[in-house]
């Protein structure tokens, strides 16, 4: 039997719950908040916190078999959106995403540790170093799920980044991250008996992992890191297969997180170049810092949507003609796949999933990282031949059909089982 955990909930992970359920492997799942939608609570919040709460529910057998500790979670949600942040201070915070997932990682492994039946432990980065510990000790096998690049590729980047854009820096959260844990990062993957990973460009990332370094950052040997595979992400199913007509200015999308790790600064200078005649340019994604001025003046320049429904996420890019994804930094990019499924083309970078899904040309674009020319060349030419924009949306369309989410859990379910069976690197 597997005990799954993760601090949040996000769609690969349901659908992991939801592949271990349906083959009655799923011993227990482990997470924050389990919402049930129909409940009286979730009618009597608003409708900002009841979308947020929302969120957090999963499939029926998953529910099922799920293990909730919503308290700190529950605060750190309602601190963010009543704008309290007193105790979310990075990393650090009582109230903080690390502390959310240190307390659920040492609540998972005494679950392990008690547990008589478990015979697989799978969990996710920066949740896993308790969990893998008390797995290791009993000789239950371990698989990683790290859903972006590694730390040390991530923190070069960021550096980087923050000379070239020092304006953006502030959005770069991820350059805030501790020694500690980074080390902790480390950790989990030589604890971890198989890695999963959802793009090649993940998978490129780890080896930069076996290159030992000298000072306080030393990075996992080569002997200590297991076997990675790559299992790509699904794509939700279109809700109609017709392909909306595009009017004389070119309707672009963002979708993600508004900060430079996802390039968004080389997006708007992109839009810029080519003016605002030829299109116009939603953002949909909430901003991760504060007082980055840019950042501000976009959202006040542009339509700006800070949070939408999954439902009408998917509603709003059949809207749109193209997504923009200029990523620096990604695992995968699951905003590319539900654009192209319901009848968007993409334009991304090699540093996200784009390589392995898109067809350069065909059904998207794979542009250089920082490269706001590249990306307003393909805009333009999208904008000026609207019958090669119109063939690219039926084959993104198309494309996605290829990627059901039901390609994805055999995929992981028939891994696990290989990995329980092997019993690898228990030696």
């Amino acid at each position: 039997m597997i005990i799954l955990s993760h601090p949040t909930g996000n769609e690969n992970v349901r659908q992991a719950g939801l592949a271990f359920a349906e083959a009655n492997l799923l011993e227990e799942f482990f997470t924050t908040i389990n919402w049930n939608p129909p409940s009286v609570f979730d009618r009597l919040l608003p409708a900002r916190m009841r979308e947020t709460f929302r969120r957090r529910s999963f499939p029926q057998m998953v529910r099922a078999r799920t293990i909730s500790l919503p308290f700190r979670e529950t605060a750190r949600l309602l601190s963010g959106v009543l704008r309290l942040p007193l105790f979310s201070e990075h990393e650090r915070g009582f109230l903080s995403i690390d502390a959310v997932s240190v307390a659920l990682d040492c609540a998972v492994a005494a679950a392990v540790r008690n547990s008589g039946t478990c015979k697989l432990v799978y969990s996710y980065e920066d949740c896993a170093l308790a969990t893998f510990g008390a797995a290791e000790r009993r000789g239950i096998p371990r698989m990683y799920d790290l859903p972006i690049g590694y730390w040390r590729v991530a923190q070069r980047i960021f550096a980087e980044e923050c000379e070239r854009k020092p304006e953006w820096a502030s959005t770069l959260t991820g350059a805030r991250d501790s020694d500690e844990k980074l080390a902790r990062k480390d950790e989990e993957l030589r604890l971890a008996t198989r890695v999963i990973v959802a793009s090649s460009f993940t998978k490129s990332t780890l080896a930069e992992a076996t290159q030992r370094r000298s000072g306080r950052r030393l990075a996992v040997e080569s002997s200590d890191l297991r076997p990675v595979t790559v299992i790509y992400y699904g794509a939700p199913v279109a809700a109609t297969n017709e392909i909306a007509k595009s009017k004389n200015k070119l309707k672009v999308l963002f979708v993600g997180a508004l900060g430079q790790r996802k390039g968004l600064s080389y997006g708007l200078r992109a839009v810029e170049l080519i003016g605002g005649k030829n299109c116009e340019l939603t953002l949909l994604g909430r901003k991760v810092a504060k007082g980055c001025r840019p950042l501000d003046q976009a959202t006040q320049t542009h339509r700006w949507l800070p949070s939408l429904p999954h439902a009408q996420v998917l509603r709003e890019m059949r809207q749109h003609d193209v997504l923009i994804f200029p990523s620096l930094f990604e695992g995968f990019g699951l905003a590319i796949t539900e654009a192209m499924s319901q009848g968007i083309p993409v334009i991304t970078t090699a540093h996200t999933a784009g390589p392995d899904i898109i067809d350069d040309g065909v059904d998207g674009f794979i542009v250089p990282i920082r490269s706001a020319e590249a990306i307003a060349e393909k805009l333009e030419v999208l904008a000026r031949d609207r019958e090669r924009l119109r063939a690219m949306k039926i084959s993104a369309r198309e494309k996605a059909q290829k990627y059901p989410w039901e390609n994805y859990r055999r995929a992981l379910l028939t891994l696990a089982r290989e990995v329980m069976k092997g019993r690898e690197g228990l030696a």
